[in-house]
């Protein structure tokens, strides 16, 4: 199942500390806006999303149809082709995307451990 780029999205309590803190391990900041609460880190492939007052806890990110440049691909598995893959091998959702339409729309579920999977597709 391709899941698309892959990030962890940190619930941080002061992004300007966390920026700088995350630039000394060689993180640049790749898009966002630290005024807005939400900035984007990236060391080569890896990511990191930094967000302030956003998330209770940190998230596992997963965007379809993005690469780590968040450049669209040109063949992807959408979002609600996953959801209805995972609903059939017993997934639960916290949120679910809305299956009669198309383009961007996202689900969330929760490991076992409550570790909340953000599936966010933004083509």
């Amino acid at each position: 199942m391709e899941l698309g780029n892959f990030s962890i999205s940190l619930a941080v309590k002061d992004i300007a500390a966390s920026k700088a803190f995350y630039e000394k391990f060689g993180f640049t900041t790749f898009l966002g806006e630290a005024s807005q609460g939400w900035l984007i880190l990236k060391n080569g492939d890896h990511v990191i999303g930094l967000f302030q007052g956003m998330f209770e806890r940190n998230v596992l990110t997963f965007n379809p149809g993005w690469d780590s440049n968040a450049q669209k691909l040109a063949t992807f598995t959408d979002v609600r082709e996953l959801q209805r893959r995972l609903k059939a091998q017993g997934v639960t959702f916290q949120t679910q995307a809305d299956e009669s339409t198309t383009g961007p729309a996202s689900f969330i579920a929760v490991d076992p451990d409550g570790n909340p999977i953000l599936v966010d597709q933004h083509v």
